[in-house]
């Protein structure tokens, strides 16, 4: 009779169960968070100021976390902008969009920056960020481009308004709107580099106040209430 072979002892290594597969590693980090730590970042020191040092300190990342969720410094300056104008821009433009006359609307829309850009709605930087903006003229043309686009976005949002005060008899037909635009545009930017120098809201409220005075000797005289 053979004798019958000793049954071998279990191996662990084979007895255990396989391991799970991973899903990738879960980012240690808020990604919204993060940019809007470098929005801020960006609208205080400008692109060109601002290193990926900078960036990863403000962000609490590391810069292969940086580069793994925004690509690059561009990259995620671009992202920064448009987060700015999603979140910020309505300060300054919420009250211009609901007012009845177009008058009305320029006035709100510079009060209210000249409390928006010295920091009395938040704690937020001084000034604006894409008017403050120079980094078309720091070598990144790409960059640049998206600034300019935005601050064209102003101009294109005063006209088609002042458009509408023409068409409802506000504003007389041989008015220059898109110069009207412009001087409107050129007040705001001006106010916000007075912001970012240290001008109080009181001082561009004043501004605001005779620049409305120059649009009623354009436009025509203050309307009766």
């Amino acid at each position: 009779m053979q004798k019958s072979r000793p049954t071998p002892p279990a191996d662990d290594r084979t007895s255990a169960p396989p391991p799970a597969r991973g899903r990738g590693r879960p980012r240690a980090f808020d990604r919204e968070a993060a940019l809007a730590q470098a929005t801020r970042l960006f609208w205080s020191k400008g692109y060109e100021a601002t290193s990926i040092a900078d960036l990863t300190e403000a962000m609490g990342i590391g810069s292969p976390s940086l580069y793994a969720a925004f690509g690059s410094k561009e990259a995620l300056y671009v992202e920064a902008v448009n987060h700015y104008r999603k979140s910020y821009e309505g300060l300054v433009w919420g009250r211009f969009f609901a007012a009845g006359t177009a008058r009305e609307a320029v006035m709100a829309l510079l009060m209210d920056s000249a409390s928006a850009l010295t920091g009395c709605r938040g704690d937020i930087p001084r000034g604006c960020m894409v008017t403050l903006s120079a980094v078309g003229s720091e070598g990144h043309a790409e960059l640049g481009e998206v600034v300019r686009s935005a601050r064209a976005s102003a101009v294109d949002i005063l006209t088609e308004r002042l458009r509408r005060a023409v068409a409802e008899g506000e504003i007389p037909a041989s008015v220059d709107l898109h110069a009207l635009a412009r001087f409107v545009q050129t007040v705001q930017a001006g106010m916000s580099i007075l912001a970012r120098d240290g001008a109080e809201r009181a001082e561009l409220e004043a501004v605001a106040e005779v620049a409305m005075q120059g649009w009623d000797a354009r436009v025509g005289g203050r309307p009766s209430p």
